[in-house]
């Protein structure tokens, strides 16, 4: 695997992560270089982290991982995006939603990162020098991370509850893209 190819296979992991990350800098009122760097480090970590674990797994595990990993990743995010836009929904007066708990962070990271597991098996039969590949994706996912932090962050202080609404839609629509890909309906 050459470099262009980990390239582009590195952003497309990425854009998982990105889309969440902007929905963080949503919720945020300002962001400061620590919470950037956190939902960065979060999301770089946990891409960097699944290729390695799909790959010491390798090919034993490989019907069973790819069987259900889109059904994990459909519930987490759906059931965050659902959560996001009840919260968005409720008129309550409420903290802002852009908590960065280890709950919360683990259960996106986890979510966003679960292609990259697969990605890891695939790596076990490939020519890959697996921790060149490993650190290109999680630098790669942490950088856009912290752009779609600030993106989120410039577009959500505008209109922050139809932000919060269309960041949870957003979750729910990645949640049912990744099911609906794996299952065959969806070829993009």
């Amino acid at each position: 695997m050459g470099l262009s190819e980990l390239f582009v296979l590195a952003v497309g992991l990425s854009m998982d992560a990105f889309a969440v990350s902007v929905c963080k800098g949503l919720a945020m009122p300002e962001i400061t270089l620590k919470r950037t760097l956190t939902v960065g480090l979060w999301f770089g970590a946990f891409q960097a982290l699944m290729p390695v674990a799909g790959y010491l797994l390798g090919v034993r595990f490989r019907e069973r991982i790819t069987a259900v990993d889109h059904w994990v990743a459909f519930v987490l995010l759906g059931a965050i995006g659902v959560n996001m836009i009840r919260e968005a929904c409720s008129g309550d007066p409420e903290e802002e939603n852009d908590s960065l708990d280890i709950r919360t962070m683990f259960l996106l990271a986890v979510a966003t990162s679960i292609d990259a597991l697969a990605v890891g098996i695939t790596f076990a039969f490939l020519n890959v020098h697996i921790l060149a590949a490993v650190s290109f994706i999680g630098v790669t996912t942490f950088t856009l991370s912290g752009v779609g932090v600030k993106i989120g962050n410039v577009f959500g202080a505008r209109c922050k509850s139809k932000a919060e609404l269309a960041g949870g839609a957003i979750l729910i629509l990645l949640g049912l893209k990744i099911l609906l890909e794996h299952l065959g309906i969806l070829t993009l």
